[in-house]
């Protein structure tokens, strides 16, 4: 089951993402799920996060600390949380497990359930099936999408602060002061290079495994069919160090037809893969249920050149690791 048939092939050449069905047992989801709420029970959360700061000054700090936390995350597990989570005081409105948007970046090397799925036997046969020479691991995140986010506020496109920090996934990881905003409602039509970018294109795969089960109440993913064939219409890279924000966009995202997105509702244990180039996104999560996944990305290190300008860097503490032990 983990090698792919020359149909699989195809399609996922053709399509630029594919569903793979059942590719983890439920006791091993409920497994990453366990783990997760171990180390959600321990984590400990940043000050920056906290602290309700009165003046411009203390704003700009606040923003800052925002921006280091989230640059210096590649070789760390950290907490990025959703909007409106703690009081003035820092103490939280809603339950800890409640308040998180995602964690990231390295549980597939510091934590030992997580680098286990990472690099269990039949990722390396499926990553060998797809004609990987020499894959690292460059990045992964669980994902909480937490239920009932979005609808207060303004339209995101109206109300984004000036100060913004944004993943992988198309979504500002801290929000700026000011009015109540949705809590990363949606995760806008993107595609992976953008924030993974790498020369040649085509060498960066994303693996998505469904936690929970993933409906269109919840939040599925959307793919674009075939989208992964025209190249990158925009990256983030870093800024100057120092500088704030500490990404900028170069280039911009077209408008994107919604009715080319298919949706993809899948059950707890389905992996999708990602190609790097193809379009997808997901909307709210408007039901009562999470739709909680594990995520990790690949680059394909034979013949490629990993871009110095990416937000995330390999570190002397953590290179990105083989896929084949």
């Amino acid at each position: 089951m983990a090698c792919l048939s020359l149909s699989q092939l195809q399609k996922f050449q053709e399509d630029g993402f594919l569903v793979l069905e059942g590719f983890f047992s439920a006791d091993e989801c409920v497994a990453m799920q366990q783990r997760i709420g171990e180390i959600v029970a321990k984590m400990a959360v940043p000050v920056h996060c906290r602290t309700e700061f009165s003046t411009q000054e203390e704003e700009q700090l606040r923003a800052q600390g925002s921006t280091d936390y989230f640059l210096s995350s590649g070789d760390k597990i950290r907490f990025f949380f959703e909007k409106g989570v703690f009081d003035k005081k820092g103490s939280f409105l809603v339950p800890p497990e409640k308040s998180i948007n995602k964690i990231g970046h390295a549980l597939h090397a510091h934590d030992p359930v997580f680098k286990c799925v990472t690099h269990s036997p039949k990722m390396q046969a499926l990553a060998r099936s797809l004609g990987l020479q020499t894959p690292v691991v460059v990045q992964s995140m669980y994902i909480f999408k937490q239920p009932h986010f979005g609808g207060e506020g303004e339209p995101e496109s109206r109300q984004r602060p000036q100060r913004e920090i944004w993943d992988i996934h198309g979504c500002q990881v801290f929000w700026g002061r000011g009015r109540r905003l949705p809590r990363c409602p949606q995760v806008s039509p993107h595609q992976d290079a953008s924030f993974l970018y790498t020369e040649p294109l085509g060498r960066v795969l994303g693996l998505w495994i469904a936690v929970e089960d993933a409906t269109l109440e919840n939040g599925c993913l959307w793919f674009i069919p075939g989208s992964h064939t025209s190249g990158v219409s925009r990256r983030m890279v870093r800024n100057p160090a120092g500088s704030a924000p500490g990404t900028c966009f170069l280039g911009s995202e077209p408008a994107r037809d919604n009715s080319l997105f298919v949706p993809t509702p899948v059950k707890q244990g389905t992996l999708v893969l990602i190609h790097g180039e193809v379009v997808h996104k997901s909307e709210q999560n408007l039901s009562n249920r999470s739709r909680q996944a594990y995520t990790f990305h690949l680059m394909e290190a034979s013949g490629t050149t990993w871009s110095p300008e990416n937000w995330l860097q390999p570190t002397a503490e953590l290179p990105f690791p083989p896929l084949y032990t």
